[in-house]
């Protein structure tokens, strides 16, 4: 067997190991400090108990949704990536594609960092309002609601499903967006990892009804956002499970 096609065979593993290595290493904090937040709050999660808000609690906070995006939103980003590994590993004139597949997970990490920090001072602004409780979980039934609501509405939305669509069919965004070197790369990653973002930001405001830290949330999501976009019937299970999210915002509403 040719030395380049023993390479290229073992492309695939090689970039699949990386990922799950990120991944590992995020959760590996994630099940930590959820943990430790719900039970004795002397380790990893001690930190996030204080009340008031300074740079240095602003910029943790930030950190900690970077790496819980990580997380949740690798795994469903990885046959994306894979993909894209392959095309750089087989066309031929490819200068650096490794450097190309990082460039482009980079950018995918990039847009969900970005919402991090829209995150951080959504729960900023949250916080100020006493409508968090220190627990980091909605203090407020209406809160609950709204956030339940505009997640289930959502969900049936065209922009809703013309990102998943992308999501879901990584091949047709490469053939439609694609961009020649390390930059257009790290373009092209910011891109998709926009419309992720775009398919997936109201799931993650969810966080801010049953606990931002809370393991069951988190894990539950992670898996939803997974069927949503890798299983067969991922879109019809998505538009199902945005008129339940509907329906157990307006019962908690009446019940507020």
């Amino acid at each position: 067997m040719p030395v380049l096609e023993r390479l290229l065979l073992r492309e695939r593993p090689i970039v699949l190991v990386g990922l799950c290595g990120v991944i590992v290493l995020s959760w590996l904090y994630l099940v930590p400090a959820s943990l430790d937040m719900y039970g004795a709050m002397d380790g990893l999660s001690a930190w996030m108990m204080q009340t008031h808000w300074d740079v240095r609690y602003f910029v943790l906070v930030f950190l900690m949704w970077a790496v819980m995006m990580v997380g949740m939103m690798l795994p469903s980003a990885a046959p994306a990536i894979l993909l894209y590994a392959r095309v750089q590993r087989t066309s031929a004139g490819v200068e650096a594609p490794t450097l190309r597949i990082q460039a482009f997970t980079a950018g995918y990490l990039l847009a969900w960092t970005g919402f991090s920090l829209a995150a951080t001072l959504l729960q900023y602004a949250l916080s100020r309002a006493a409508l968090l409780s220190p627990m980091w979980e909605s203090a407020s039934p209406v809160l609950g609601a709204v956030l339940l609501v505009n997640a289930g509405l959502y969900q049936l939305t065209p922009f809703k499903q013309s990102c998943l669509s992308r999501c879901r069919s990584p091949a047709g965004f490469f053939m439609q967006h694609w961009r020649p070197g390390v930059r257009g790369a790290l373009r092209l990653g910011v891109r998709h990892g926009l419309y992720c973002v775009g398919c997936c930001w109201a799931l993650m405001l969810l966080l801010f009804v049953g606990g931002v830290m809370s393991l069951l949330w988190i894990g539950a999501i992670t898996v939803f956002v997974l069927i949503e976009k890798l299983a067969p019937l991922g879109v019809q299970g998505g538009r199902l499970s945005g008129a339940l999210l509907a329906l157990a915002g307006i019962v908690l509403l009446a019940s507020a």
